[in-house]
This record gives structure tokens, C-alpha cells and sequence, in this order.
């Protein structure tokens, strides 16, 4: 017989075969406290449950019984009762006054805290991260006070504790319920669908809330550091500490004032439990905070919602899938009525057929001419294949006949010679073109052939993805890093025009140097930039091309 340790003896009743009365005779107890009833006495507790009847009438000898063993465990505590005694019998009788004693009490919170707990589906609540803004910012009104009210810090802070610790085990438990959620829907297509719709519009509003509110939230715990937060702890801790009872203790027995060493607790906690809000709302480098961590499980769970959706809807639409297709072969094989049919249905479902992909020469293929063989013949019936000796050693078969002549490719090898010849000669005289060795605006350029104008449109857009919103100058190098561009806008810059074979580049006057930092060897020098006439430049509009 095993024997539960002390502290377990109150969890006992839930082990044995009469657990159902003893858990009812605990519950009318724990009623009683709610009513601010004290003692209840056998009769009383007989009484309560003829009125439940929820198992049949209980023999008063049982309800004593279970008292009696639920003292023996600790739960119960019973005081002998001289009251009430109008018989000698009476008087004889063992009568008892029974009440909660503290470990049965602790173990039935417990008990309703994992029911509870069980049955929780969760929620995210909005609602808790507007109460959090509004509450730290009365502690942001506190903390710039001289002398702050206790009392005030103390009820904020609990407040703040309290709702902050419900909204995060709240979210916790509705994340971790989800997926059982959708699993439970998965059976009833249109209740799923209902629920689809209704999931989707609360996480998008919850996301939409965190995202905003949770910010302001960072911001608050921001300016209440910078406002000495802990001063505010250390506040409250010292309040909760005055009342602090001597214990007896090895720390009062040393001279220890026990209101110091229950500050020092309390501070400790508020501490710990400010880093916990913190940690949630603010992330750090290498630790993203719980928001942004429950932001991104709520987004994932809408791709996940739409999913389970979409392979509902392949499933009413008659789709299958191919484990389906392979249990339906399967039985497909069971039903087979013979061996020939089974040969049959296998070659049919796998494409196990003949080796006709081995060649075949002239003789053997005359031969299969005149005497076919059906593919259904065994290979040990089969005549013979007679294969290429060199099809047998190498796995390659050699076409008898002429080889292919070899192609005579001078030709083309010239002609792309020739062009890429051309194309050099054209981007380094465009290159020449560009690079003019002064400082250089748009307008300047004057008329640009088709292979300088492609070049400079290649050039000014590099130049133009570069700058950012607000920046007057920019400077940047090709991909190749053989030129670089530095493009500077002019303020009041006059719209210019540019001819080129493809028509009339229009856009407003820039001040642009182009530097080679690879010279060709016909010694093309770099545009040097004014930076003077680039005073009080502002950014224009994107140039545009009008076609002549």
C-alpha cells in the first residue's frame, strides 16, 4: 500500500472508487464559504444534498463516512458539537462541527483553477491593450510627481499587472486552441465556413489593434524609464512591506527588521514583473517581443484558415487525392477474379510493358514482323533479342551508316566577331561622347545618337534609383563599376529637351558628372561636377521622353 506524502494528502479522495460523493460533499462545503458559512454539521451536509439528488437519495451513515475520511486526509477539520443536544442518546453520539481547513481549501482552488483551465478557449482582447495604455499613462502622470501618492501607484500598478497578465494568458490559450478549433469545424463544411468568416474579421481587427495600440504601449514604457519607473516600485514594495508581521524567524532573530526583508521581496517581484510587460511589448536585438510574435501567429492563421477552405472545396467538388486513388486501386486488386486480371489491371495502372525501347536490328525486327509476340509473353518463353555488341559494353547504340558531316561554322564566328567588334567601337565612342571633361548639364548634351542616348538612359537611372526622397545629390557607379554618375538637382531647374533618333527626351535641367573609372585607351576623361551651381537645389519630377 503506497502512502501519499503530507503535502498530496488532500488530492487523496480523487483516487478512490467513491470520489463522485466525496467531490460533491467538497463542493457544498466550498458553497458554504461563499455564503460566509462557517461549520456545517453532518445533518446540514445530508440535508444539502437530498436537495441536489443528483446520484439518489445519500444515506446519512455514507455522508458520515466521508467526512470521516476526508478529515483523516486533511481536507476537512472537525470540532467536537455539544450544542443542540436534547437526548441522552444525542449526548452519546459522537457530533461533530466540520469546516475547510487550509490545504483542503488551497486544493480545491487548484481543482476549479485546472477545470477552468481545461475548458478555457481564450480570447484577444482589444479591449485589455486600451485599458494598458490608459493605465500607464495616469503611472506617466505619477512618475513625473514629486512625491507621489501611494496609495494611487499601488492600485495602478496591481490594475496594469492584473489586466496585462489576463490579456497574455488569454492570447496564449486562444493560439494554442486554434488549430484545434479548425480541426473540430473540419467535419461540418459550413459551420467551418461561418466560423472562417467570423475568425477572419476578428484576427484582422485584433492584428490591426495590436499594431497600433501596441506602439503607443512601447512608446509609455519608454518615457516611464526615462521618468525613473523604478522609483515607483520601490514606492509601492515599501508600502506592501509595512505590514509585514514579526515571524520568529532566523532573519528577526538576527536583528533583521522584517519590514526590510519583505521590501526587499516585494521590490524584487515588482521588478521582475515590470521586465515581463516590458519583454511583451519591446523587443530587443536577437528577441522579438511576445506582440510581435503573437502579430505574426495571427497573420500565419489566416493562410492557414483560407487552406483548410480551399481543400474542403476540393473534396465537395468530387477531387481526390492519391492516397484516395491508391485505396481504390487497392481494391480494385482485391476484386480481381484471377491471376490474368491482375496482370492486366498492372500493366494498365503502371505502364509495365514490353521493352520496346531497346533497338532492334534489321533481322530481329523482320522476324517480330512475321511472328509477332504478345507482351504479354514471359521472358522465359520469349525467343531471344539479339542486341549490339557495342549497345552491351558502352549502353550506347552506333547508327550504321555515313557519320554526319561536320558543319563549317567560319561564317558565323566572323559575323559575331564583326558584331561584337561594332558594339565595342559604339560604347566606347558613347562613353567618349559623355564624358566631356567640364561640368555638364542636361541641356548641354545637345543631340545624342542612339547608342549615347542608351548608354546615358542607362547611367541617369542608375543615378535615379539611388537617390532617396529628400536627397538634393546622389552619387553611384554602374553595375560593373567602370563609370560613376553623380546627379545633383538645380533649384528652379528649367525644362530641357534632348534629340535623339528615337524621338525628344524632356525633363528638368540636373547638374551631372560622369567619371571613368576604367579609361578606354582613346583616353575619355571624367565631367567634373560645380558644386556651386547645385545651391538650394530641390528634387524634381522624373524626366520623360516624347516621341518625335
Amino acid at each position: 500500500m503506497s502512502v501519499e506524502p503530507s503535502g498530496f494528502r488532500p488530492f487523496a479522495h480523487l483516487a478512490t472508487p467513491n470520489v463522485a460523493l466525496y467531490r460533491r460533499v467538497m463542493g457544498e462545503f466550498v458553497a458554504a464559504k461563499r455564503r460566509f458559512v462557517v461549520h456545517l454539521r453532518t445533518e446540514d451536509l445530508h440535508e444539502a444534498l437530498a436537495r441536489a439528488d443528483c446520484d439518489g437519495h445519500v444515506p446519512v451513515e455514507a455522508v458520515a463516512d466521508a467526512l470521516g475520511r476526508l478529515v483523516e486526509w486533511g481536507n476537512l477539520r472537525a470540532d467536537p458539537d455539544t450544542s443542540r443536544v436534547t437526548t441522552v442518546e444525542d449526548f452519546h453520539r459522537a457530533r461533530f462541527l466540520y469546516q475547510l481547513t487550509h490545504p483542503g481549501e488551497a486544493a480545491e482552488r487548484a481543482l476549479a483553477v485546472y477545470d477552468e483551465q481545461l475548458g478555457r478557449r481564450g480570447a484577444l482582447q482589444a479591449v485589455a491593450l486600451a485599458d494598458i495604455v490608459t493605465q500607464l499613462r495616469a503611472l506617466r502622470e505619477l512618475a513625473v510627481q514629486v512625491q507621489p501618492d501611494p496609495g494611487s501607484a499601488g492600485l495602478l500598478l496591481r490594475d496594469l499587472v492584473a489586466r496585462f497578465t489576463d490579456l497574455a494568458d488569454n492570447a496564449q490559450a486562444f493560439m494554442g486552441s486554434l488549430q484545434r478549433t479548425i480541426d473540430l469545424y473540419d467535419a461540418d463544411v459550413d459551420a467551418f465556413r461561418a466560423y472562417k468568416d467570423h475568425l477572419v474579421d476578428y484576427l484582422e481587427r485584433f492584428i490591426k489593434d495590436l499594431v497600433t495600440v501596441g506602439g503607443e504601449i512601447s512608446g509609455l514604457l519608454g518615457e516611464l524609464e526615462q521618468a525613473d519607473v523604478s522609483r515607483l516600485l520601490g514606492i509601492v514594495a515599501r508600502r506592501d512591506a509595512e505590514d509585514a508581521a514579526p515571524g520568529g524567524g532566523d532573519d528577526e532573530a538576527a536583528g533583521e527588521d522584517p519590514r526590510e526583508v519583505a521590501y526587499l521581496v516585494e521590490e524584487a517581484a515588482w521588478e521582475e514583473r515590470w521586465r515581463g510587460l516590458r519583454q511583451w511589448f519591446v523587443s530587443q536585438p536577437g528577441h522579438p517581443s511576445q506582440a510581435k510574435l503573437l502579430r505574426s501567429r495571427a497573420r500565419q492563421a489566416i493562410p492557414d484558415l483560407l487552406t483548410v477552405v480551399a481543400t474542403l472545396n476540393e473534396r465537395r467538388s468530387g477531387r481526390s487525392d492519391r492516397s484516395a486513388d491508391f485505396r481504390a486501386l487497392a481494391q480494385w486488386f482485391a476484386e480481381a477474379p484471377d491471376d490474368a486480371a491482375l496482370h492486366r489491371l498492372w500493366r494498365t495502372a503502371f505502364g509495365v510493358y514490353g521493352s520496346r525501347h531497346l533497338v532492334l536490328d534489321g533481322d530481329t525486327r523482320q522476324a517480330r514482323e512475321e511472328q509477332p509476340v504478345p507482351v504479354s509473353t514471359s521472358w522465359m518463353q520469349a525467343p531471344p533479342l539479339h542486341i549490339s555488341p557495342r549497345l552491351r559494353r558502352t549502353g550506347s547504340y552506333e547508327r550504321r551508316g555515313h557519320p554526319n558531316r561536320v558543319a563549317d561554322r567560319e561564317d558565323a564566328r566572323r559575323l559575331l566577331a564583326e558584331l561584337a567588334a561594332r558594339q565595342t567601337e559604339q560604347t566606347v565612342a558613347a562613353r567618349a561622347r559623355l564624358a566631356t571633361g567640364r561640368p555638364t548639364n542636361l541641356g548641354e548634351l545637345g543631340e545624342l545618337d542612339r547608342d549615347t542616348f542608351g548608354l546615358f538612359l542607362a547611367l541617369l537611372g542608375d543615378a535615379l534609383s539611388a537617390r532617396r526622397s529628400g536627397q538634393r545629390e546622389v552619387a553611384t557607379t554602374t553595375a560593373d563599376g567602370t563609370l560613376r554618375i553623380r546627379l545633383v538637382a538645380l533649384a528652379d531647374a528649367e525644362l530641357i529637351e534632348i534629340r535623339t533618333p528615337a524621338g525628344i527626351f524632356r525633363g528638368p535641367d540636373h547638374v551631372i558628372e560622369i567619371a571613368d573609372l576604367n579609361p578606354c585607351p582613346n583616353g575619355a576623361s571624367a565631367v567634373t561636377l560645380d558644386p556651386s551651381r547645385a545651391a538650394g537645389a530641390e528634387r524634381p519630377a522624373s524626366p520623360q521622353a516624347v516621341p518625335a
